[in-house]
């Protein structure tokens, strides 16, 4: 018996089982926000462990399996030599977003990344819905991207979402809708091309594909808008207890949900949304991206916020929102003080560089942001979503770092080249900054939220100002009319 007792002793202890209803490791989701500090990754979560550490051969293939999905976050991967070999960084720039992070050796996703604005979610929502979502988050193909669902304000993604359905809700009550069916009987348009290579080929006589106006689909596609649309709102209804932005989607959701009221709710099919993406004709935009944003709501996409742990992979470009921001306030007192607004992204500003050499056209025409006329007076202002306002009265000119100051001439440079472009009895060049609302408010009440300078040249007068506003609170100006 002792010996049995001993031979037992030294059998190696067993792992105790593992529940089958325990899910799975959470993947990690790093974290970092615009113009922020660099993120060091860890070689650990995402190629296998390496005599010495590091990353070993497999930095190169985390670079080709990621590379191009981090560039559409505006990410840079920097590649550093340590103590342990080689050491990758991520460089997060004017953009915010998620986006998963593949395993340098499967290829699947092994964690993700979120950058998150510098102003926080309450700032960028304020400016979304201040702009009427006129700039919106692009929704990137690519996995989900692990941990996000629930960081990311559920706003963020559903604004948009509705944004869709509403748009696709009214390009319904156009009636515009061109199906293409195989059908017994000649309907519409015969598309003989089809009919010839296809029906005739086969020996299928019968079969005649017909292009047609189809009304009699709309009323079941908008049963599923309206079951989208109470979806989205089921879940800002989670939140918004304690998120204005989400309170004001619900509303507006509650608006669209009042244009429906005459049809009952139909969860779409994945083939029947599929079908209707697939007609054979070119879908108008409103129809492509309605369809779009029901396929996610169906496939469970996290839209954030809510109880899923995985979230859809999206990009919005700060430096847009900004600039969509400040025309807002722009248009808003030039409305008041008259005048007319031109503007970049429109192509009213455009001027083109004639290059007597072709081959140094390494730029080939300047576009400012805004320009506002007003009688003989122009102001030319340029939106700059960076941070050179607050730290230039925060720290000082002594402690601005060196990359700062080239940066901040270069914006300078650049708006008197515009300046340089109109002749007027006065010229102003405008340098419009964020800022935090703590620090707008410090400034403004030391009158130092305007900076201006006079620049003199012959009897040519141009007015430099750097101008500081409140990220997400539109009581401030842009724009100072002409006296």
């Amino acid at each position: 018996m002792p010996a049995r007792r001993r031979a037992f002793r030294r059998l190696p202890a067993r792992a105790a089982p593992r529940h089958a209803g325990a899910g799975p490791d959470q993947k990690r989701l790093l974290r970092a926000s615009d113009h922020g500090r660099s993120v060091v990754l860890d070689a650990e979560l995402f190629a296998p462990a390496q005599r010495g550490g590091g990353w070993g051969a497999f930095a190169d293939a985390f670079l080709r399996l990621n590379e191009k999905t981090l560039a559409k976050l505006d990410v840079v991967l920097e590649v550093t030599s340590s103590e342990s070999g080689v050491r990758l960084s991520l460089i997060p720039g004017g953009s915010a977003g998620a986006v998963p992070l593949r395993s340098a050796q499967t290829g699947h996703v092994s964690a993700g990344l979120l950058v998150e604005p510098r102003f926080g979610w309450a700032g960028v929502g304020r400016v979304l819905m201040q702009t009427g979502w006129a700039a919106q988050p692009e929704f990137l193909d690519c996995p989900l991207v692990p941990g996000s669902g629930r960081e990311v304000p559920p706003w963020i993604l559903a604004g948009p979402v509705l944004a869709r359905l509403s748009d696709l809700l009214r390009s319904l009550r156009r009636g515009y809708r061109v199906a293409e069916e195989v059908l017994r009987r000649p309907r519409g348009q015969v598309v003989w091309h089809r009919y010839i290579s296809e029906s005739i080929g086969r020996g299928k006589w019968d079969q005649v594909p017909c292009r047609f106006p189809d009304l009699a689909s709309d009323p079941k596609l908008r049963r599923m808008i309206r079951w989208g649309v109470e979806r989205v709102r089921r879940e800002l209804l989670v939140v918004s207890g304690g998120d204005a932005i989400a309170r004001t989607l619900v509303a507006i959701a509650d608006a669209v949900l009042v244009n429906l009221s005459d049809v009952i709710a139909l969860v779409p099919a994945r083939d029947e949304l599929r079908r209707l993406a697939d007609t054979g004709t070119v879908l108008d935009v409103f129809m492509k991206n309605g369809l779009e944003a029901l396929g996610w709501i169906v496939d469970e996409r996290g839209l954030g916020g809510g109880r899923e742990m995985a979230g859809l992979a999206w990009a919005l470009r700060l430096d847009e929102l900004w600039e969509r921001y400040v025309e807002g306030i722009v248009r808003s007192e030039v409305a008041m003080s008259g005048g007319s607004v031109r503007v970049g992204r429109k192509g009213e500003t455009v001027f083109p560089l004639e290059w007597t050499d072709p081959s140094h056209r390494s730029m080939g025409h300047l576009v400012p942001d805004i320009v506002v006329t007003n009688r003989n007076a122009i102001q030319i202002v340029d939106a700059k979503y960076k941070a050179h306002m607050a730290e230039l009265d925060e720290q000082g000119w002594q402690r601005f770092t060196a990359d700062s100051r080239e940066a901040h001439r270069a914006d300078i440079h650049q708006i008197l080249a515009y300046a340089s472009l109109y002749s007027a009895d006065e010229v102003r060049a405008t340098l419009v900054y964020p800022l935090r609302t703590a620090t707008y408010d410090a400034l403004k009440q030391r009158g130092r939220d305007v900076s201006v300078a006079n620049l003199l040249h012959g009897a040519r007068q141009v007015r430099l100002e750097l101008r500081g506003l409140p990220f997400g609170r539109g009581d401030a100006t842009a724009y100072d009319p002409p006296s």
